[in-house]
């Protein structure tokens, strides 16, 4: 009995020492794996921010610059797993740059990663700035016009306040530039004086401008125009005897407002004044009743002969 008690508690501790012996290689397997995955090369890209220090005051960089890097890095995995992009950022050291291209090359050394890994490119690998002084002009503002104002009327003074502005930017930019303009002020069939604000046309981000409205009101007057009458009827006032006119009919040009002129009527408004003359033949200058506004540019012929009988007009009615 003794001994089958001693033979049990030897098959316990040898199935006991067995399992931890199992289960020691297990680990040791697992570790083993886990080291040699983790040194196994690979690589990785990520893109790396860019910041630009130190630009020299009155100076600006007018060309598209790059925010980010790309990089491509190998090593082992465990450590490509622990980079972070936001601290490989290269800061790139503008001081003593001038007017003009500057090419700036990147190199590996301006990235601290961890030993044992390599960077195997970059992208781009110069970054070329397009460096230009900073120009501030005062330029006038110029109101850009669109539509036609009611017929008859034209545009006869255009007031913009302001009416010059404070412009900041490259110089090669702003020494072409003679005005700014705005966005389309629209003036369709307007029959008064129109006003409101209106916007600046974009002019980049580049240039900065002291304003981006103005106030812009746009006058308006009357076409001035000129109209030929032909075969006017002349008329005799003044007078209660019979008369004779040679020529009875004259042909003449009035100037003065368009829409004033299309509906004039010159019936009866033509005349020669026969008051203080006798009878007899006369040379007499014709004259033309005229509404405010309108005035006689040409008359042909600008004198008629006018002759008065001693008989008398026949009374009317």
């Amino acid at each position: 009995m003794l001994a089958t008690m001693r033979l049990a508690r030897i098959r316990s501790f040898l199935l006991r020492n067995l399992s931890l012996r199992i289960l020691a290689v297990l680990i040791a397997l697992g570790l083993w794996f886990f080291v040699n995955a983790g040194q196994r090369e690979e690589q990785q890209s990520m893109l790396v921010p860019v910041e630009y220090r130190g630009l020299p005051s009155g100076l600006i960089i007018v060309n598209r610059r790059p925010d980010f890097i790309s990089l491509t890095i190998s090593g082992p995995r465990t450590l490509l797993s622990l980079l972070d992009p936001g601290r490989l950022t290269v800061h790139l050291d503008l001081r003593g740059l001038t007017p003009g291209e500057a090419d700036i090359k990147i190199t590996p050394e301006m990235f601290r990663i961890p030993r044992k890994t390599t960077i195997d490119r970059i992208v781009p690998s110069q970054i070329t700035l397009d460096v230009d002084q900073i120009m501030t002009r005062e330029l006038p503002v110029r109101l850009s016009i669109k539509g036609q104002v009611a017929s008859g009327l034209a545009i006869s003074a255009i007031d913009l306040k302001p009416s010059v502005v404070t412009v900041t930017g490259p110089s090669h930019a702003l020494r072409s530039v003679d005005a700014i303009d705005t966005m389309p002020f629209d003036v369709q069939g307007a029959d008064e004086p129109v006003s409101r604000y209106v916007q600046l046309a974009d002019v980049g981000t580049k240039i900065k401008l002291s304003t981006n409205w103005v106030l812009a009101t746009v006058k308006l007057q009357d076409v001035v125009t000129e109209r030929e009458f032909h075969d006017v009827e002349v008329s005799v006032r003044n007078s209660d005897h019979k008369f004779l006119l040679h020529p009875p009919h004259i042909s003449l040009t009035v100037r003065g407002p368009q829409k004033t002129l299309a509906s004039l009527d010159l019936d009866g408004s033509v005349y020669v004044d026969a008051r203080d003359l006798g009878v007899g033949w006369f040379e007499t200058p014709v004259q033309v009743d005229l509404p405010k506004g309108l005035e006689v540019v040409r008359e042909s012929p600008d004198k008629v002969r006018l002759r008065l009988y001693r008989a008398k007009l026949e009374a009317q009615g």
